[in-house]
């Protein structure tokens, strides 16, 4: 008979994701949720091993900087997996103040007696009691790495060359604010069916069922949902009456503000929350293409319709570039273009994006929506909109992208034609001014949401 293989702990678990994460360059989350429907974990034990992965990746820059000062040799010589497992364990002991301090330090010392040596085992016990003798000590304040720059990307935790962007274009203060907005973990956020319920009824009824949930400040379809476990697995979203999607995403329907009957295209789609949304905002009527490149994503966005009771909508498959091969010049009241993008702005909830991207793949990110972005334009009638957006704070992917863009394309425009509701919160919030001119940059900080930039603009002619 087989034996049953033994099962893994919580901080095993994450352990090993974290050194595949590290070694293979996989993406977190798309491992760790492998990870978990093999372990079969509680509830609790997933939420602590998924607490562990997201916040050590986030956190490695401070945490090798602490974990380097008590050891002679600072982090030299350290196996991957040790060095994962010390910073796994550190992360406990700096920022979980649920997590006994001796629970952490035990467990990583089993840990390290099972997968090694005594050796190996001593050197994990003496780093972490002594980080437990110095707790107090450690802290964001006492961080100096030697000049302001350097301190503020191991305070945060990010790269020294991302740091230096935000600083150059927006100044030292809002780079850290937008630094430790993006360690900030991620509210759920839903968005409401309008053609179903209205927001306000769907948020009453939610509340009368126990959750935590209140109106999004800045997006008319948007409630915040605390603590509201798995609001995939219920019946509120298998009858199609919300869609899980941050707020800053939801901005992009409302500002395209499509009218009942129009035909709209969506560029890159998957997976699908936005396409989706412009279909409710048309009450099902006229025509949304949504697409995407991957035929796996396009059966995603069809069954997002299908959930959502949504005839309105068509997934197709296709290079967004060569969109005008299939659909006749001027033929859309509307394009979207939700383009590729570096995915600062999603910091919070992709950690490993802040290292698993170099400063030379904007340019080539840029290039690539530039190709789009010109594709795209010849699709839309005279009169018509063209709605860009990113998840990202890069203004050379954002602001000086639609610069250039408006320099070869005299045809367009900039349009500051949004919904007065949204304005009204935008200023109230001062991000924007009285000079706004159609284009957005919403910062992390700004609604506890994505970074996002959004820019709408009107074909003259």
């Amino acid at each position: 008979m087989k034996r049953r293989q033994a099962a893994r702990s919580p901080r095993e678990l994450a352990l090993d994701a974290l050194v595949k994460v590290e070694q293979s360059g996989a993406y977190s989350n798309i491992q760790l949720n492998r990870m978990l429907q093999e372990a079969e974990l509680s509830r609790a034990d997933a939420a602590l091993a998924t607490e562990l992965v997201y916040g050590t990746i986030a956190r490695k820059k401070t945490l090798d900087y602490w974990i380097a000062g008590f050891r002679a040799k600072g982090l030299h010589g350290i196996e991957p997996w040790v060095l994962q497992l010390l910073r796994m364990s550190a992360y406990q002991l700096l920022y979980l103040e649920r997590v006994p301090s001796h629970a952490a330090v035990n467990e990583a010392v089993d840990i390290a007696k099972r997968r090694s040596h005594r050796g190996i085992a001593g050197m994990v016990n003496g780093v972490l009691r002594n980080m437990v003798r110095r707790l107090s000590d450690l802290t964001e304040a006492r961080i100096d790495a030697g000049e302001p720059m350097a301190t503020v990307a191991v305070r945060h935790s990010y790269p020294e060359w991302l740091v230096r962007r935000w600083a150059d274009v927006y100044g030292m203060e809002t780079a850290e604010a937008i630094c430790a907005a993006g360690n900030e973990p991620p509210h759920g956020s839903i968005r409401a069916n309008g053609m179903l319920q209205d927001p306000s009824d769907l948020l009453q009824e939610l509340q009368r069922e126990g959750l935590a949930a209140e109106a999004s400040p800045i997006a008319a379809s948007g409630i915040i949902v605390r603590k509201g476990g798995n609001l995939v697995d219920s019946d509120g979203y298998r009858a199609g009456k919300w869609s899980m999607q941050d707020e800053s995403s939801m901005l992009v329907a409302e500002v395209l503000s499509p009218e009942e009957g129009m035909t709209v295209l969506d560029c890159c789609a998957a997976p699908g929350g936005k396409a989706l949304h412009i279909a409710e905002l048309m009450k099902g009527t006229g025509k949304v293409w949504a697409n995407d490149l991957h035929e796996h994503k396009r059966k995603l966005i069809q069954q997002g319709a299908e959930r959502l009771r949504l005839g309105n909508v068509e997934a197709i498959t296709g290079d967004a570039g060569a969109l005008a091969e299939r659909f006749p010049a001027g033929s859309m009241d509307a394009v979207l273009l939700d383009a590729p993008c570096s995915g600062f702005g999603v910091i919070r909830r992709k950690p490993e994006i802040r290292w698993t991207k170099e400063e030379s793949d904007i340019a080539s990110i840029a290039a690539l929506q530039r190709r789009l972005l010109h594709a795209a334009s010849g699709l839309v009638r005279p009169g018509g909109v063209l709605l860009y957006s990113t998840c990202t704070v890069e203004k050379e992917e954002n602001e000086h992208q639609i610069a250039a863009f408006l320099k070869e394309h005299p045809e367009y425009a900039l349009d500051a034609g949004w919904p007065q509701p949204l304005l009204r919160k935008l200023e109230e919030k001062g991000v924007i001014g009285a000079q706004f001119d159609g284009q957005l940059q919403l910062l992390p900080q700004h609604f506890d949401s994505d970074g996002f930039y959004i820019a709408r603009l009107i074909r003259r002619a």
